[in-house]
């Protein structure tokens, strides 16, 4: 028996373990009144919780994304899902802001592979014309994660201590990795995908994709090239945002505009929302640009993150409006740019790196990403205090716009522009 259009099924099962990922890394975001009240946290350790996370994340993004490389996307996704899941627990047992820190490096440590093998699977089951779609349905499960996180923790609090929300969260992760390892396989050996759409799928696919022989640059070759750089800085450069969003979005309601508990239960989760439309809507706007607009599919995709970054001047006005509602529509702008964004940047990714290096792409993107994020949270919890956080919202817009010139500048499509001859020379030399 064939089941049709199982390629869809393929990144619904990605989304899915997206969704757990995320609701374990914003769960402490939502937790964090309580826990840092139970615990004796102050802001400044609780930023140094988050750039733990952030730091080990971002140092294990290219690891994570060699490995996925090197022994597939199945055994891969599901090895690390399992460690994220078994972290995300343990975090209930803390005692204090360094035992939790550590907790969450290691979840940063094992989550680190959720972006890069979501970005390889596309790139397995997907034509080009199909990816940045493909894309965004899968980045959605960043945004459902995020978004479940509230009513989560705010229903472990009414129904026992913080720590039940980790536990609930870590439990759903090993579900998930029993039921990807049973239903996940790649199209070579997928036996239920029909004739007709495995032609579909290879036909559609450039040949570095669908090339057995298609090469694999090392680290430092990919380091020393102009494609790496074209979504390295753009990456580092709106990362920020979003970890932002993900980490002080319910301190800043309930401190700033001075929400009760069930008020963040009601409001928290709407940019998140918002974020979801940005993933969907965003993969779809790059064909509709392509076709309109009669631009190439790849000046599609940078068009896209133009578009994504301009509505981040949304967020930037949040100091401006005195009613707290206002200001969660304007974060709500925030959440659906970033996503619109983010997922044609992956989008880019994939249409410039081949299969055996495209997760190690994505990985070493994420690598740059996470540690402009983890630089500029350090800096949050210290000047959150002291200027407050509008100014830094419009910080993270400008942020955006430059990497949107970048992106523009920078981006090629798979045609490889020559290394550097000093690139060169060690390569040669090794």
């Amino acid at each position: 028996m064939k089941i049709k259009g199982i390629r869809w099924w393929m990144v619904s099962l990605v989304a899915a373990g997206l969704i757990i990922n995320y609701l374990a890394r914003n769960t402490l975001s939502v937790a964090a009144p309580s826990l840092m009240k139970d615990l004796n946290i102050t802001t400044e350790q609780y930023a140094h919780v988050v750039v733990a996370w952030q730091l080990c994340y971002a140092f294990m993004q290219p690891v994570a994304g060699f490995l996925l490389d090197t022994v597939g996307t199945k055994i891969g996704f599901a090895a690390f899902a399992l460690a994220w899941s078994l972290a995300c627990a343990a975090a209930a047992w803390s005692t204090g802001w360094r035992s939790l820190a550590f907790f969450r490096g290691l979840l940063g440590i094992a989550e680190a592979a959720g972006i890069p093998a979501g970005v390889k699977a596309t790139s397995e089951w997907f034509p080009a014309k199909e990816r940045s779609v493909a894309i965004g349905w899968f980045n959605i499960g960043s945004s459902i994660g995020a978004l479940l996180a509230p009513p989560l923790v705010v229903w472990a609090l009414m129904h026992g201590e913080w720590q039940l929300a980790f536990v609930l969260v870590g439990v759903a992760g090993v579900v998930w990795c029993a039921v990807w390892m049973m239903l996940y396989k790649h199209p070579r050996d997928q036996k239920l995908l029909g004739h007709a759409e495995r032609d579909h799928i290879l036909s559609g696919q450039e040949a570095m994709h669908s090339d057995a022989a298609t090469g694999k640059r090392s680290w430092f070759a990919m380091l020393g090239s102009r494609d790496f750089w074209a979504i390295g800085i753009p990456r580092m450069l709106s990362e920020p945002a979003w970890q932002t969003f993900n980490a002080w979005i319910p301190l800043y309601m309930m401190t700033e505009r001075h929400m009760n508990l069930k008020e963040v239960a009601m409001f928290a989760w709407m940019p998140f929302l918002a974020a979801d439309i940005g993933c969907v809507l965003g993969g779809y706007l790059s064909p509709l640009f392509h076709k309109y607009a009669k631009v190439s599919l790849f000046t599609s995709r940078k068009m896209v993150f133009v578009v994504g970054a301009l509505c981040m001047i949304g967020p930037a006005c949040v100091g401006l409006v005195a009613s707290p509602y206002a200001a969660i529509a304007l974060l709500c702008v925030g959440g659906f740019a970033h996503q619109t964004l983010s997922g044609a940047l992956y989008a880019i990714t994939s249409d410039m790196f081949g299969k055996n290096e495209v997760a190690t792409a994505t990985g070493m993107g994420g690598m740059a990403g996470y540690l402009g994020a983890a630089a500029f949270t350090a800096l949050f919890g210290v000047l959150v205090t002291q200027v407050g956080y509008s100014p830094l919202f419009v910080v993270l817009a400008v942020f955006d716009i430059i990497a949107a010139g970048v992106v523009c500048l920078l981006a090629k499509n798979a045609n490889r522009t020559p290394e550097p001859r000093w690139v060169a020379a060690v390569t040669a030399a090794k």
